[in-house]
């Protein structure tokens, strides 16, 4: 039984996004009564809309009444309608092969394979979430294999944040180079008008140098614990070998090798078709229901099953297609009062301050601190992008950098913010305090930033595109 001293603390509650944008929706219409409306001339250059900078005048807007605060969620909801049906299907989708277990059979598999070769656990592993977290934006199932990755840490002599961090600093690095991730640069790029996950192979690159980094920072960690495990931090797990593993199988069923191998197949062809037959977010989404659907009976799920599971993974992902909604109301407020070319006409001038190579570090900057009010990449996208696009134009930055400078800022945030649920939901799974796992990560945040700011350079000197 557990003594009194045992029950835990009730947890303060966090923000709730939903009140902070819906705060975030009354402060807007509350500016359309002090924000005088403006507009930009705008022209037509290679088939795509870009605002003349130097065309700009301030216009009659019209302010936003107290009904239109509610009204204008719906039609916000209207607006990002594409995006959040996307997000439902691929989440969806995602929901069929994890009830499918090969996801979970796998990790296992690879733990006992490795359970006696020590640190080769931490690159092997972490390259599959880097890559799990770059195609298929793995954040929240971060958890479940936090739960196995622990114990396997300290079973290995190394100890709990080491087997945290294969995980989340693994998945994190893969979310931030967002190879082909659809919840990040897909929306975002589609937001920015850019082709679907264009730009790749600069992205491919990032993955590469940041997921070296990750390796390299927790290897030498491990290294140093192996040696002294007093400086360890066990948490929830006593120090010392630990047979965490034992009555564990070695092997996947062939059904999970050939879930994984549809898996695969699905992200080669959404490669083949995004490059050589311009396939955009419908056909994406088209995409992968329909590898859902030859995943779920790979894994020897009965149609009922395929569908409660697509159901059931559209759910978890609902709040952030809700979010997507709610930002986009946001922008209809202020597009409705003609706003939005007198934000960015202002934001421009800010920007004018900085050196201009240093213009798509601004933006990196900017959307690194906006992570802590909106947590959600596909949110967080709706939210700035439709900014961020035309303020690109009009500050030399390609609209391909302002999407780098998008997701590095929104994916490296997510290890530090008290507001990224899934982060503390897994210290908490842990036993390890958000202060220590600060002060042991902050380190790698600032290599982080020091390679993100160090791409955005390049991508602007390169002028990164197609545009």
């Amino acid at each position: 039984m557990k003594s009194s001293s045992d029950t835990p603390k009730k947890e303060k509650s966090g923000i709730n996004v939903f009140v902070l944008l819906f705060c975030l929706i009354v402060i807007s219409a509350g500016l359309t009564y002090v924000i005088p409306a403006g507009e930009f001339e705008r022209t037509v250059v290679d088939g795509r809309e870009t605002l003349l900078p130097d065309q700009f005048s301030f216009v009659d807007g019209q302010s936003a009444g107290f009904l239109d605060i509610f009204s204008n969620i719906h039609s916000g909801m209207v607006l990002g309608a594409s995006i959040i049906f996307f997000v439902l299907i691929v989440g969806g989708s995602f929901g069929i092969l994890t009830a499918t277990g090969a996801l979970d059979a796998f990790i296992t598999m690879l733990s006992v394979k490795m359970a006696h070769r020590g640190k080769l656990v931490i690159p092997v592993l972490m390259f599959f979430f880097a890559c799990a977290g770059s195609l298929m934006g793995m954040s929240d199932e971060t958890i479940v294999y936090i739960g196995i990755l622990a114990p396997l840490a300290v079973a290995l002599g190394f100890d709990a944040i080491t087997g945290f961090a294969i995980v989340t600093l693994g998945a994190s690095v893969g979310f931030s180079s967002a190879v082909m991730n659809p919840f990040t640069v897909g929306i975002a790029q589609d937001l920015a008008g850019l082709p679907t996950f264009s730009g790749i192979f600069f992205r491919i690159v990032l993955f590469i140098v940041l997921y070296i980094a990750a390796v390299w920072y927790v290897y030498r960690y491990a290294g140093k614990v192996q040696k002294d495990p007093s400086i360890g931090l066990y948490g929830n797990y006593p120090a010392g070998k630990q047979d965490k593993l034992d009555g564990l199988s070695g092997t996947m069923a062939a059904r999970h090798k050939l879930v994984l191998l549809i898996f695969l197949l699905n992200f080669v062809i959404l490669m083949f078709g995004v490059i050589k037959l311009d396939w955009y977010i419908t056909e994406i989404a088209g995409l992968f229901l329909m590898f859902g659907v030859f995943m779920g009976l790979a894994g020897r799920l009965r149609p009922s099953e395929i569908a409660d599971s697509f159901v059931h993974g559209a759910g978890q992902l609902i709040g952030g297609a809700l979010i997507i909604g709610l930002a986009q109301t946001i922008l209809v407020t202020f597009k409705d009062a003609q706003l939005l070319d007198t934000i960015l006409y202002y934001t421009a001038g800010v920007l004018d301050v900085l050196p201009a190579a240093l213009n798509a570090v601004g933006m990196f900057i900017f959307q690194l601190g906006l992570n802590f009010l909106v947590p959600s990449g596909s949110g967080q996208a709706a939210l700035t992008m439709p900014i961020m696009a035309p303020l690109a134009d009009m500050t030399d930055v390609t609209r391909q950098t302002a999407v780098l400078a998008f997701q590095l800022g929104d994916g490296m945030s997510n290890l530090i913010f008290p507001t990224v649920s899934f982060l503390m939901a897994g210290l908490a799974m842990v036993g390890i305090s958000w202060t220590k796992w600060v002060r042991w990560v902050f380190p790698f945040m600032l290599i982080q930033v020091t390679i993100a700011i160090i791409a955005l350079l390049i991508a602007q000197f390169i002028q990164y595109g197609p545009f």
